[in-house]
């Protein structure tokens, strides 16, 4: 079953279970899952890859949005969007724990040779790429500029 199919069978068991925050979550989802099957040169089609993409964006913006609401004392709405947020990351595969964050990273550095700072961008390619969805982007460039410097 495609992650789409699942987000559609979600969106019919929240509605059952009167669950709010999970159905308008995912039907948020949903819509940004429509849009990017529509939008120009998709041809109808969204692969998981894409999707996952799209949820850990959403992950990032609902984190970023929490933070805001923090910095301006506005607790009641930080707690909706990490509310969302939590239910967006039960469709995400399990993130990096940092001790394996730091091995999956000295290993790649070693694969590419990078030796200082300056080497961050041959490091940061190669991560991001094998380490997507297992870890934040923030989180792999903080631990290889801690590695590299």
């Amino acid at each position: 079953m495609s992650l789409f199919d699942q987000i559609s069978n979600d969106i019919k068991e929240a509605m059952k279970a009167k669950d709010k925050v999970r159905l308008e979550t995912l039907r948020n989802v949903k819509k940004v899952f429509l849009e990017a099957k529509t939008a120009p040169g998709a041809n109808d089609t969204l692969t998981d890859d894409n999707a996952l993409k799209l949820i850990q964006k959403l992950v990032k913006q609902g984190k970023d949005s929490a933070e805001i609401y923090k910095g301006q004392g506005r607790a009641d709405l930080a707690e909706g969007e990490l509310a969302q947020v939590s239910v967006l990351e039960a469709y995400l595969p399990k993130q990096m724990s940092e001790a394996e964050l730091e091995a999956a990273l000295k290993a790649i550095i070693a694969e590419v040779g990078a030796t200082s700072a300056k080497d961050m961008g041959k490091v940061m390619g190669t991560a991001t790429k094998r380490l997507a969805g297992q870890a934040e982007g923030r989180a792999i460039s903080a631990k290889v500029k801690e590695l590299l410097g």
